[in-house]
């Protein structure tokens, strides 16, 4: 049995298997409609439970349809719809998921609570994002950028704005795909203290850009902030907006994505997010495709 609860927490070579494996599967679901089975129905007599304690468009739809076209079921549950650490303890969920169900997979707020539904279960977990990290983001994120641009070992990747969750999977990711991660953004904002020697820093967005292969950035602000903290972090963040100015410094093909939602005209303009080198709606697509060969490793299968 195999979790998927962090990219560092994987053993590289199998998330290289699962990225070549992704390319494979789209590959062949190449002009079939959306709803069409796969050839391959590793997940046939499977239930797999998608649970959302936060709100979700990509991660919710990705899995499911991935789940239906592999042949099997989904169960989604919301917070709201469990007991998820209120009138019962996240081990005695697990255990009892574990009797209905073959996956789970979770997004959730602390990291503890994703952890104590892997210790505990007797099935596979995934990680659909938790407050520290976002592992499956950044699969689809590799699988994109080397459909575009080829292997993404010793590329360089730079990301500017907030060193948040999807920032950590990107750390942890340039140790195990090999490639250099620059961090550009406000001291205040910083990745946290783990992640140090995963990437390095350097405070002036021009100069971060020269020579990247790859531009990311995230939301400025979470849905669950306060005004007066979205106040504070625009501010903070004016300066590492990604624009088409930043851009040209970076390599004539260098690529743009972001996870989405974006705030238009915030972290990103318009004109780079449908500009030639934005990648973000191949990104989308590819959390599908990531996530079903995640849960193929998961399940052996």
């Amino acid at each position: 049995m195999n979790h998927f609860l962090d990219i560092h927490q994987t053993d590289p070579a199998d998330l290289r298997h699962i990225i070549d494996h992704a390319a494979a599967m789209k590959a062949s679901r190449q002009g079939r409609p959306r709803g069409a089975p796969d050839d391959e129905q590793p997940l046939k007599d499977h239930m797999v439970a998608l649970i959302f304690e936060k709100p979700s468009t990509r991660t919710r739809v990705s899995f499911d349809v991935g789940v239906r076209q592999m042949g099997g079921q989904t169960m989604v549950l919301s917070g709201a719809d469990m007991q998820l650490g209120h009138g019962e303890t996240i081990a005695d969920t697990a255990r009892v998921l574990s009797r209905y169900v073959d996956l789970i997979m979770i997004r959730t707020f602390e990291e503890a609570t994703l952890l104590e539904m892997a210790e505990y279960a007797s099935v596979p977990v995934i990680n659909g994002l938790t407050n520290r990290t976002h592992p499956c983001q950044i699969m689809a994120d590799i699988m994109t950028f080397e459909e575009h641009n080829g292997p993404i070992k010793g590329k360089k990747v730079v990301w500017s704005g907030d060193g948040n969750n999807v920032f950590a999977s990107f750390a942890h990711a340039a140790k195990s795909f090999d490639f250099e991660l620059v961090f550009t953004g406000p001291p205040t904002l910083d990745p946290e203290s783990s992640l140090n020697g995963l990437y390095t820093t350097e405070r002036d967005p021009n100069k971060a850009v020269e020579g990247a292969d790859l531009v990311v950035t995230d939301t400025w602000v979470s849905m669950h902030d306060p005004q007066s903290a979205r106040e504070r972090r625009h501010n903070q963040l004016r300066g590492y907006q990604v624009n088409d100015a930043l851009m040209a410094k970076a390599k004539p093909d260098a690529l743009f994505m972001h996870c989405l939602p974006a705030h238009r005209d915030d972290e990103v303009t318009s004109s780079v997010m449908d500009g030639p080198s934005s990648v973000i709606f191949d990104e989308a697509e590819n959390r599908l495709h990531a996530q079903k060969s995640v849960m193929r490793w998961c399940l052996g299968k």
